[in-house]
This record gives C-alpha cells, structure tokens and sequence, in this order.
C-alpha cells in the first residue's frame, strides 16, 4: 500500500532531475547606467566566432521589436556592424529563441545547456563570445573573450566595456 504511495513521488522526482539539464556556457552582459539627456536601451547581440571570424552561433540578439515613429527596430540592427556583416544580415529577424527585446540598464544573463542547438555544432577549438551594442545618439562598443571549446575544466573570464558596455563575464563548465 505504502509503495503505491511512494512510486508516484519517486518518478516525479526522477522526472525533475533528467529534465534539467546540466549548464554548460553563462554569459552576463552588463548595461551600464549613463547619465545622459536622451538615453535609449542598446541594441545587443552577443555570438561566438570562430578563429577566421566567421560567426558559428547566434546566442541572443536585443532589439526593438515593434515598430515606431522612427520606423521598425529591425531597420536600425546594421548599426551592430561586426555582427551585422557576420551574420545578421542572412538572418530573418525575428529568431525563435535568439531575438527578444531591449534590455534596461543593469546586469542580464543568458544560459545555454550543452543540448542547445546553438551549440550543437561547435566542433573542438578556438574561439571568440563576442558581445557588440549600440546605442541610438550613443555609441557603438565591440567586447571579445577567447576560449577553448569543449571545455575541460570550469572556467570562468571576463572583459570590460568602456561605456555601452559594463562587465561581460564568460563562464563555461564541462558537460557532465
């Protein structure tokens, strides 16, 4: 009687547990608060490139994602140029899973699983997360960290923008 009772439990417990799957690759992006007389939120993209700058996968591209008297949000994304000339102009924006809105000032993190597509077909070697904004009447700022994928211990990196930018931290753990 007591086993009828317990069975459920137990299979819901191990249902939650292979649910959720191990993270493998964090990045935080950090919007700095600038005081300035007309603020509008960046536009962010943030990809890995390979060795030759080739980018091999879209992680998250921020911008906005409705129309305006200044026109659609998709009109200004060539303003990200390394990421435009590199990918997004093949792209057909939106992107299930890849493309959302601007983010307001303060620190956002993204998180990947080593059973996301976007990784799927990383192969062993070098390469570069790369996070690039821009800003309406601001300026533009490119931040690149370097790894080794896959990774064969935790590591975590970081690099600093200087004013679209704040911190961009890199954490990357092996798959278990």
């Amino acid at each position: 009687m007591q086993l009828n009772r317990i069975a459920p439990l137990l299979l819901l417990a191990l249902g939650g547990i292979a649910a959720a799957p191990a993270e493998d690759l964090q990045v935080s992006v950090e919007i700095p608060r600038l005081n300035v007389s007309e603020y509008h939120r960046p536009y962010v993209a943030v990809w890995i490139q390979d060795k030759d700058r080739t980018c091999v996968a879209n992680l998250s591209v921020w911008y906005q994602m409705r129309s305006s008297a200044e026109g659609a949000g998709t009109k200004w994304l060539p303003d990200l140029r390394q990421w435009w000339r590199r990918s997004g102009r093949r792209l057909n924006m939106p992107v299930d899973g890849v493309s959302g809105a601007t983010r307001p000032a303060g620190k956002h993190t993204l998180t990947f699983a080593s059973d996301d597509p976007r990784l799927a077909d990383l192969k062993p070697g070098r390469y570069s997360l790369v996070v690039e904004a821009s800003r309406e009447v601001g300026g533009r700022e490119l931040v690149e960290i370097p790894f080794a994928w896959p990774a064969e211990s935790s590591t975590t990196k970081r690099a600093e923008g200087s004013e679209e930018l704040g911190e961009v931290t890199f954490t990357l753990k092996p798959s278990s």
